[in-house]
């Protein structure tokens, strides 16, 4: 680990930071528009079908969105370790966030796996269509930011908590939980009002 600078602070004025807030807001128009199509593919969909299939699991979805929020908790701590010049602390944090990261991940995967094994495809209705599509692209973003966590990782170990690294951090902890409100607003229309 490189020598610690105790007076490196985050620029907020950076235009990196702001460049990154435009990206966030076309993923807003990316996601708005997936859950539109899933609202609008699913009003004929019998949703007594899911209920006495039981189809989804909400216990086990339940599981994955408090993996994701406390990832997101560990994401922030991240953070405030960085903004004190702690880069032991903020890769401990970072490494917990990349863990609880992979365990949603993985019951994400292993619920597609499921749900196809018992032919719930995309093929198969609409439902199902715009259900893979938009818990697929939330699941890809989330992919996106674990790769970011391990690059991040590296380059704090290489490099130690400079100014550069703590914009990327700062970047990432905004792409974080913004992933993390995605999943609520999913967790909610998909599986609590799709459901109940």
């Amino acid at each position: 680990m490189h020598t610690i600078n105790k007076n490196i602070k985050l620029n907020t004025n950076n235009t990196t930071i702001f460049g990154f807030w435009l990206y966030i807001m076309s993923d807003c128009i990316l996601f708005a528009s997936l859950f539109a199509m899933h609202a609008v593919l699913s009003t004929n969909f019998q949703k007594d079908l899911l209920i006495s299939n039981n189809i989804f699991k909400l216990t086990f979805v339940f599981t994955e969105t408090i993996l994701l929020l406390l990832s997101s908790i560990t994401c922030s701590t991240s953070m405030i370790y960085a903004n004190i010049t702690n880069p032991k602390k903020t890769l401990q944090w970072m490494i917990l966030t990349l863990l609880l990261g992979l365990g949603f991940i993985s019951m994400e995967i292993y619920e597609f796996h499921h749900l196809i094994a018992n032919k719930y495809n995309p093929s198969r209705n609409a439902f199902f269509s715009s259900f893979f599509v938009l818990i697929g692209t939330h699941g890809i973003h989330v992919i996106t930011g674990l790769i970011w966590i391990i690059i991040m990782t590296i380059h704090l170990i290489m490099t130690g908590l400079t100014q550069q690294n703590l914009i990327r951090l700062h970047c990432f902890s905004l792409f974080w939980h913004f992933l993390d409100i995605i999943w609520i607003c999913v967790f909610t229309e998909v599986y609590l009002i799709g459901v109940l």
